[in-house]
């Protein structure tokens, strides 16, 4: 649930990027600044979703624990 939360809002950001690259407000100083942040939250929002995607093929490839004394 969090991998998929984490691409949505991640996507969120690029879009932002995309309207603000449509206005022709990219080349401005607030346009500049405003996707550099746009930017820096969706990156951060996909490594949230890469680490929570290691984390879930980690759990997946370790084999359950054999039991003693069978």
């Amino acid at each position: 649930m969090m991998l998929l939360l984490s691409v949505i809002l991640g996507l969120a950001p690029l879009a932002g990027i995309v309207w603000i690259g449509l206005n022709a407000s990219l080349t401005t100083v607030d346009g500049l600044f405003t996707a550099l942040i746009l930017l820096a939250l969706s990156g951060i929002l996909f490594l949230n979703a890469g680490l929570e995607l290691r984390r879930m093929r980690k759990a997946q490839a370790v084999p359950a624990p054999a039991k003693k004394g069978a």
